[in-house]
């Protein structure tokens, strides 16, 4: 057992709450056990079942209540087949791309796509918007694919700054470009709703590479345009 919210790792002490509160991420990729997917869904669902029963019941719920008492399997549920369902490589979506027949070679965006993420600090959530945008090598992919590959890397528990280098790498590697830019723009219910409980702030991440790096102009296009209300 760890004191004051403090534990001893590898010979170093952590202090848990300062951790989260400082937004740490580990690595790029997401940490996972080697064994992670060696249990099916339904055996995952039935364990985390059994776990929030008790997490329940220590908190002093009452389920046997009618409104309590499928919450453990419900929340079991909703953690394996919605909200972290990213975590399981088998779910990533398949990139369908095109040739690029129209030879269109400037940027194509995909503007205010919904961000839902769980921050893997305090397991609450993230929303807001990501802004795509991408200069086709010759291949061009279906504009939902893009929505897609966002909602998959949501899909598990995040850091907003890893969120937004795996949408980017995942992008670059499924339309065979560097050229890639993205922007995200969301609020954290860990800060609005806990600490320093602040409803108003948003946290801004982006990640560019190729020409969106390298040329200032084209990135400065891509934040304008980000910003540019469609008046329909």
């Amino acid at each position: 057992m760890y004191k004051d919210n403090e534990k001893t790792l590898n010979g170093h002490n952590f202090n848990f709450d300062e951790v989260g509160d400082a937004h740490v991420g580990s690595s790029i990729d997401t940490p996972i056990t080697e064994d992670a997917f060696e249990l099916s869904d339904e055996e995952k669902i039935e364990k985390i079942e059994q776990h929030f029963h008790k997490i329940m019941d220590i908190l002093g719920l009452d389920l046997t209540d009618d409104s309590l008492r499928g919450t453990p399997h419900r929340v079991a549920k909703m953690f394996v087949k919605e909200i972290f369902s990213g975590l399981n490589p088998a779910n990533k979506p398949k990139a369908t791309l095109f040739e690029n027949k129209f030879q269109y070679n400037q940027m194509l965006l995909e503007k205010d796509i919904d961000v839902h993420t769980t921050c893997e600090h305090h397991f609450l959530p993230i929303y807001g918007k990501a802004h795509v945008a991408y200069i086709s090598s010759g291949k061009v992919i279906g504009l939902s694919k893009i929505n897609r590959i966002v909602q998959f890397y949501c899909k598990r528990p995040q850091v907003q700054e890893r969120l937004t280098v795996q949408i980017a790498n995942e992008l670059k590697k499924a339309i065979t470009t560097e050229d890639v830019a993205v922007y995200i723009d969301a609020k954290h219910m860990c800060v609005q709703s806990r600490g320093i409980e602040d409803r108003c702030s948003s946290t801004v991440t982006m990640e560019f590479s190729g020409r969106f790096k390298e040329d200032t102009q084209l990135r400065n296009e891509f934040l304008a345009s980000i910003n540019t209300p469609l008046n329909l």
